[in-house]
């Protein structure tokens, strides 16, 4: 089964580290093997990391913010992976940076070639409920494509917790009920049994466990088994080894078919890989 990482960024690194709280700046590994994390984060080194790191896609994620954050805006990403099919790139709607934001992931969509859209509540300051995101979801569940809503904490300058609880996605489950959406990082900190609760009432929900220590999962998630089908291996990269991550997972006290679900087979059918 190929591993699918569902949560990976693109941005280079100065970009990154301007983002994210001083304390975990000494966590991030941004060097390849000789030491130069200029081999690895631009295009020519990226599928030599994904080689090294043993994984066969991975989700590319846009991200944008207010000036606090200078992450790369959805044109920068989807000409990072241009050419590079193992790249999925998602587009990212700050929707209180555009008048029109269906209108703009239509376009993102169709124009530009995205396969997904990246919510950062926490981070842009809105509740996922919000009636003017309606529109939005509408679009994404008309085109068929998926949506990651960020849940829980976040490392980014000036989010605030409460746009995180996934409880807020309920409502939206329930209004598009075709809509898939992934609860990036799964609740992270207060509301982990929250969000995969919600997985096991709506058919089209799902958690990603970017940005979780994998030999903590069972912690966090002591029934994940049970759940496999519902679970979406991410990395949240740049940050710890990717291929670290992934041993970790594999070494849990869960079958191989559950893993394999978790590590790749989820997303390959909702990115509608492999046939």
């Amino acid at each position: 089964m190929p591993v699918v990482d569902f949560h990976f960024h693109v941005t280079r690194g100065e970009e990154y580290l301007r983002s994210i709280s001083h304390g975990l700046k000494t966590m991030l590994e941004w060097k390849d093997s000789k030491g130069d994390p200029r081999q690895v984060l631009n295009r020519a080194g990226i599928a030599g990391f994904l080689d090294q790191e043993g994984v066969d896609y991975a989700v590319a994620l846009a991200e944008i913010g207010y000036a606090s954050t200078i992450y790369p805006n959805n044109e920068d990403v989807v000409e990072f992976c241009q050419g590079i099919p193992r790249l999925i790139p998602f587009c990212h709607i700050n929707p209180f940076l555009v008048g029109r934001p269906a209108q703009l992931l239509e376009r993102c969509v169709k124009e530009l070639g995205f396969k997904g859209l990246k919510l950062h509540p926490t981070f842009n300051l809105y509740y996922p409920n919000d009636s003017f995101m309606y529109p939005v979801y509408a679009k994404a569940e008309e085109l068929g494509i998926p949506v990651i809503i960020h849940t829980g904490s976040s490392t980014l300058a000036g989010s605030r917790l409460k746009y995180g609880d996934p409880l807020w996605i309920d409502d939206v489950a329930v209004d598009f009920p075709h809509l898939r959406v992934i609860q990036a990082h799964g609740g992270r900190g207060f509301w982990y049994d929250r969000a995969l609760f919600l997985t096991r009432l709506h058919e089209n929900l799902y958690i990603d466990i970017s940005g979780l220590p994998p030999q903590r999962l069972l912690t966090y998630f002591p029934d994940l088994e049970k759940s496999a089908d519902k679970v979406l291996f991410g990395s949240d990269w740049p940050g710890p080894s990717v291929k670290t991550n992934i041993e970790a997972i594999q070494s849990l006290p869960m079958s191989d078919q559950a893993k394999d679900k978790i590590l790749g087979g989820n997303a390959m059918k909702i990115l509608g890989l492999g046939g």
